[in-house]
């Protein structure tokens, strides 16, 4: 069967499943081997060498001056993640990202932020995969070594506390922790700055 261009990514929108041994994959691990070669020529590079900015720009197909990445960096489909402005990702960041990563204005993580937008099928798990989109919202703050599962959103100012697994929607305001992830308590909104 011949499958159009993009095909394999319509599907990952619409949350799988998706199967690698299916023709229309190959696009998919395309894109993983552009993405993980440009992250390895990003990393190669010393980290005063502002040169590495020009694969990260070339991953994301977009200009980063706006954006602040630091390396180490890992992120396997640099063309299903989205940056708003202000967005700064600390070093050690790894984005499994082919169910699509957004990523609002003034967005924070602290060194070992580890977002999957991907999950593999209970029962058929070496080749089937289902996929939900990570929205981080509007000037969220992720801490240290936090993790975000599929088809999370973490809501506008909310913070996410170092080494939370976070498997549900986070509210606006909310600063949440653990594992998994539960509501600590709110921020004021009204202390909130731009």
């Amino acid at each position: 069967m011949e499958y159009e261009k993009g095909y394999v990514y319509k599907l990952m929108d619409e949350g799988g499943p998706t199967d690698n041994r299916e023709p229309y994959f190959k696009e998919a691990v395309e894109e993983m081997m552009r993405a993980r070669v440009l992250c390895a020529r990003a990393n190669a590079k010393m980290p005063d060498d502002p040169s590495y900015v020009n694969d990260l720009e070339e991953l994301f197909g977009r200009k980063l001056d706006d954006v602040r990445i630091l390396t180490p960096f890992i992120c396997d489909f640099g063309n299903r993640v989205k940056f708003g402005k202000g967005v700064f990702l600390n070093h050690s960041a790894i984005l499994s990202a082919s169910g699509g990563i957004e990523f609002e204005d003034g967005v924070m993580s602290a060194p070992g932020l580890r977002i999957a937008s991907i999950n593999h099928d209970m029962n058929e798990r070496h080749t089937k995969y289902t996929y939900g989109k990570v929205l981080i919202k509007k000037n969220a703050w992720i801490g240290m070594n936090a993790t975000i599962c599929p088809g999370v959103t973490v809501g506008k100012y909310a913070v996410v506390a170092a080494g939370a697994v976070v498997t549900k929607d986070v509210p606006d305001y909310a600063v949440v922790g653990g594992v998994p992830a539960k509501v600590i308590r709110y921020l004021d909104p009204s202390e909130q700055k731009e």
